[in-house]
C-alpha cells in the first residue's frame, strides 16, 4: 500500500492517529500471540528543583518467568518530555512510538509544539483507544512527565486504562511494584531536592520495589544491567549515564550492608552474627 495523497482542499490535519484512520490504517491492531505476553513492570517519576526524574527497572515477565532482563521502559517523547511504560510490553512500546510520531507530526504541521497538557491529553486518547484490548487483560498504563517551559517547572501526569489522565503534585509510580516504590519516594521526598538527590531517590525506590515485588528487577551486577534513569530539565531530555546509575546503586548497597551490620542482622544460617 502506497502513501495516501491528499488534495490541497483536503487538509489531513495535525492528528497523526486520525490521519492513519483516514488512510484505512488502524494505529494499533491486536496481535495473534495472546497466550504468552511480556509485561513491563515498575516505573517512577518525581519532581526536583530543576525538572523531573523518570526511571524504570529492566525486567519483563511472562507469567512467572523472566522474559527479558534488559528491557527499556523509559523513552523520550520529544525534546522536553518523557514517557515510561507498564503493562503489556509489545503494545506499550508500539504506543510510545506512535506517540513520538504524533508529537513530531503535530509540530511539523502546526509549526509549534503542543503544551505539556496537550501532550498528556494526546497520550490519554491513545490509551482510551486501547481499552478493548485492556478489557482482554492486555492493559497499557503509561507514565508521562516533562518540563513545562511556560511554567518553568517539571510536571507529572499519570493515566489509567480508561484513558483518564491526572496531574500528580510531586511524584508517582506505576506497575506491579508501584506501591512499594511510591512509599519509598514518599518517605524521602522534599521540595528542594537536587538533581543528584532525585536520581538517588528514584533508584532507591526501584531497589525497594524489587525487594518486595517478583516482577520488578533490581540491579544485575553480574551482567552489568541497571535501571534506566532519565532527567528532563530546561535543557531537554537526557538519559543518565550507566556508570552514574551503577555508582548510585553501589552507594545504596553499601549503606544497606552497613545498616544491617549496625543492627546485628542474622547471618545466612539464621544464627546471630
Amino acid at each position: 500500500m502506497g502513501l495516501p495523497i491528499f488534495s490541497p482542499t483536503e487538509d489531513p490535519g495535525p492528528d497523526f492517529v486520525s490521519l492513519l484512520r483516514r488512510a484505512g490504517l488502524p494505529p494499533m491492531q491486536p496481535g495473534t500471540e495472546q497466550l504468552s505476553v511480556r509485561h513491563a513492570t515498575t516505573v517512577v517519576a518525581l519532581r526536583f528543583t530543576d525538572g523531573v526524574v523518570m526511571a524504570g527497572d529492566r525486567r519483563a515477565t511472562e507469567g512467572h518467568s523472566i522474559a527479558h532482563r534488559a528491557m527499556e521502559k523509559v523513552f523520550p517523547a520529544d525534546r522536553y518530555s518523557a514517557v515510561a511504560i507498564a503493562g503489556a510490553a509489545g503494545f506499550a512500546v508500539e504506543m510510545v512510538r506512535l506517540f513520538q510520531v504524533q508529537l513530531e507530526h503535530y509540530e511539523k504541521v502546526e509549526g509549534v509544539t503542543l503544551s505539556l497538557e496537550g501532550k498528556a491529553n494526546q497520550l490519554a486518547q491513545m490509551v482510551r483507544q486501547h481499552l478493548p484490548l485492556a478489557m482482554q487483560g492486555l492493559a497499557v498504563v503509561p507514565l508521562f512527565a516533562g518540563y513545562d517551559l511556560a511554567r518553568g517547572s517539571g510536571r507529572i501526569f499519570t493515566h489509567d486504562v480508561t484513558g483518564g489522565h491526572y496531574e500528580e503534585a510531586d511524584f508517582q509510580a506505576t506497575g506491579s511494584g508501584g506501591r512499594d516504590a511510591r512509599t519509598t519516594i514518599k518517605l524521602g521526598f522534599r521540595e528542594s531536592l537536587s538533581r543528584d538527590e532525585a536520581v538517588e531517590l528514584a533508584i532507591q525506590a526501584l531497589y525497594e520495589a524489587a525487594d518486595e515485588d517478583a516482577g520488578t528487577g533490581g540491579p544485575d551486577l553480574v551482567r552489568g544491567i541497571y535501571p534506566l534513569v532519565a532527567v528532563v530539565t530546561a535543557d531537554g531530555y537526557l538519559q543518565a549515564d550507566e556508570d552514574e546509575v551503577a555508582e548510585h546503586f553501589a552507594t545504596l548497597i553499601d549503606r544497606k550492608r552497613t545498616e544491617r551490620e549496625a543492627f546485628g542482622a542474622p547471618n545466612r544460617g539464621g544464627e546471630p552474627a
